[in-house]
């Protein structure tokens, strides 16, 4: 196996062009429009769809989706590095018409919509004209879906909805949401539930209350509640008791979308400290000449750079294998590091810009704060571990002798049979 560690130089000017329309269009954004998924916000339409045009007139509109949808296609390799420009900005993701949950959700319209819900939902969102929501966890049960407790029932042509759904994101911004509901509780655990389109504006959805954490413009994660919510029949997608099956398709993707942007948000922190320590000066030298400080940099380099490599290896799997369940295990351990090495720099780059850093005027409580979200969304961070461990042991297997295979009696005794005519010489 050959790998090369360079980019197409064609798709390079791409890279680079996105680099500077990130840092000179894009971020400023944040500082003037609040959450990134309101669309009826002020200046939302004078400031955000220009810059849309010129991505699309670029080419590099939701990349991530096929040509028949409008999109390049490409695969996560490119769609890697492209994220680890925008994912510097709040509003990077909507200007490149790849912001979550939507491009997880377009995908499962892609796949499952009938042709009317897509010309209703799909088109739309990928048009960033409408925003989505996808409703899926529950109170009890995040974790675990097994533990859900809404269901749905059959009445007739309709599908009848009960029940209560945790943190679905953009739900009240939302045209409608992709929900999951327990149709066959008799059934095996994973077969218990199916996934339907629900319309924001159908009677007995309700909001208890939006929450958000620290650091996000707006509290756009909902608490709700079904209250014996109406769909008809086609609004099913996939089969009944398929949930499952249409989740992996926004998931696998949707956690490489979320390392991506990680590395992103890391090397922002890890640019910041750079500066800072070059910038400041104590006890009559710099701040970077300090050993203390250079070892921060030092493992906050090398950390980062490890997760970017271990990223890319994972995008290029997927690439290679066209299958997100043949990578499993690399995707697993992309989303068990990520908090982590995002946590780590952001917290060096918060110390070494002292009380400056832990203030509202800096970005590092956020992206610190972030760190956990991260570590939470699309699965818990143990979770995945437990799935690393449990498809890395099924490429080995036990020894059937009392002492392991590495045991230096038995390992000398059988080189001795094999060699003993050098004990002869």
């Amino acid at each position: 196996m050959v790998w090369e560690f360079h980019t197409d130089p064609e798709f390079q000017k791409e890279i680079d062009w996105i680099n500077q329309f990130v840092r000179d269009e894009i971020e400023p954004l944040d500082y003037v429009l609040g959450s990134a998924i309101n669309l009826k916000q002020p200046h939302y339409e004078e400031l955000v769809r220009p810059l849309q045009k010129q991505v699309k007139e670029r080419g590099l509109w939701a990349c991530h989706l096929g040509p028949e949808l409008g999109g390049k296609g490409y695969g996560q390799v490119k769609l890697a590095l492209m994220n680890e420009q925008f994912g510097r900005a709040r509003f990077g993701p909507v200007v490149f018409g790849a912001q979550a949950p939507d491009t997880g959700n377009s995908e499962i319209l892609a796949h499952y919509g009938t042709a009317e819900q897509k010309e209703r939902y799909l088109q739309p969102l990928l048009d960033n004209q409408i925003v989505s929501c996808f409703s899926m966890t529950e109170p009890q049960g995040g974790a675990d879906p097994t533990q859900f407790r809404t269901t749905a029932v059959e009445d007739g042509d309709e599908w009848v909805i009960k029940g209560d759904k945790w943190f679905s994101s953009n739900a009240k911004y939302a045209s409608f949401y992709i929900t999951m509901a327990v149709t066959d509780p008799e059934a095996p655990p994973h077969q218990r539930m199916s996934m339907f389109i629900v319309p924001a504006e159908t009677p007995g959805i309700e909001i208890v209350h939006n929450l958000g954490f620290h650091g996000e413009k707006d509290p756009v994660h909902a608490y709700m509640r079904y209250n014996d919510v109406r769909v008809p029949r086609q609004n099913m997608l996939g089969g009944r008791g398929q949930a499952f099956v249409v989740a992996q398709t926004r998931l696998g993707g949707g956690r490489m979308h979320h390392a991506m942007r990680t590395v992103a948000q890391a090397q922002k922190c890890f640019d910041l400290m750079c500066e800072r320590a070059l910038s400041r000066t104590t006890k009559g030298e710099q701040l970077a000449k300090k050993q203390l400080i250079q070892a921060m940099i030092a493992d906050a380099w090398i950390q980062l750079r490890q997760f970017r490599l271990l990223v890319l290896e994972t995008a290029w799997l997927i690439d290679h294998h066209n299958d997100y369940l043949k990578v499993r295990k690399n995707i697993s351990a992309v989303k068990a590091i990520m908090p982590k090495v995002l946590h780590d720099v952001a917290s060096s780059a918060l110390q070494v810009h002292g009380s400056l850093g832990i203030s509202t005027d800096m970005p590092f409580t956020d992206l610190i704060v972030n760190s956990y979200h991260v570590g939470l969304a699309d699965g818990p961070t143990e979770v995945h571990k437990i799935t690393v461990a449990r498809q890395v042991l099924r490429d080995y297997q036990a020894g059937d002798e009392i002492f392991p295979t590495a045991y230096r009696p038995t390992k000398r005794e059988e080189a001795k049979a094999r060699y003993g005519f050098l004990y002869n010489e």
